[in-house]
């Protein structure tokens, strides 16, 4: 019985902890924003960002085939646009780095990209747009 008790009486403190966990943690986690399949022949293309989340920094998972990233711009829902040189060429399951965007956190409202394939290939490359807030 007294150890039941305790349980009880713990039960508060322990959830307590578990929420000041989760919240401290929630910034620094690396959250899936948006994706678009891209074509070969294409070199341009836009993804364009549903939600309300506000992210102060990006990045680019490329799957399915290797992608020479060139350019990006990001449009805020403040009419603003960053222009991000890449230049990369991002390998089959490759990030691009890391991208700080200007001003702290920011609303997103669509991604445009250039691109070229990285090899003469056909079908499609997986570009994934991940935020950090």
């Amino acid at each position: 019985m007294r150890a039941l008790k305790f349980l009880f009486a713990a039960i508060p403190f322990l959830l307590m902890s578990f929420v000041v966990t989760k919240q401290t943690n929630q910034p620094n986690k690396w959250r899936f924003i948006a994706e678009k399949s891209v074509h070969f022949g294409v070199d341009r293309d836009v993804i364009h960002i549903t939600g309300n989340d506000n992210f102060r920094q990006l990045k680019l998972k490329i799957t399915n085939a290797p992608l020479k990233m060139l350019d990006m711009k990001v449009h805020f829902e403040n009419g603003d646009v960053f222009d991000v040189s890449i230049r990369s060429q991002i390998r089959q399951g490759g990030e691009s780095r890391v991208i700080d965007l200007p001003g702290g956190s920011r609303s997103i409202r669509k991604i445009e990209f250039w691109y070229s394939p990285a090899k003469v290939l056909k079908g499609t490359a997986r570009v994934a747009v991940w935020g950090r807030r």
